[in-house]
């Protein structure tokens, strides 16, 4: 099972967006010929193959998130599910009127259950409760 929580997965295309500019010293830009290679080939989007049984996958993103678009997200999510050849679901979780991390402990409290009840659900495990 994959829980990945509003992670940059164009690699390609991050400085193209809000802040991204920011991050070329980090990891490069894909307008640099060389720094495309070295992009493309980390690039968790561009490295989702046709064919492969994928595990259960949940990603997380916010609506308002200025730090990481969730445009990273819905591309990453759309991409893997249309390739996914397993049985595996490939679920994408919106917070919305958020931004970039939990916006109120309600927030919070709720997308921690969602994660653990996506967990639980795909590893099989049935919680133990104390009366």
């Amino acid at each position: 099972v994959v829980i990945q929580q509003a992670g940059v997965m164009d690699m390609l295309r991050f400085h193209k967006f809000t802040i991204g500019w920011n991050w070329i010293a980090d990891y490069g830009s894909s307008d640099n010929e060389a720094e495309f290679k070295a992009l493309y080939a980390y690039s968790p989007v561009h490295n989702i193959r046709e064919g492969v049984k994928y595990p259960a996958t949940l990603i997380t993103t916010a609506d308002h998130d200025d730090r990481v678009v969730p445009a990273h997200s819905f591309k990453y999510a759309a991409t893997l599910q249309e390739r996914q050849a397993g049985d595996g679901p490939i679920l994408i979780r919106i917070d919305t009127n958020s931004g970039h991390g939990a916006s109120s402990t309600t927030k919070y409290i709720e997308q921690t259950a969602d994660i653990y009840s996506f967990l639980f659900q795909n590893l099989g495990i049935t919680p133990k409760y104390n009366p």
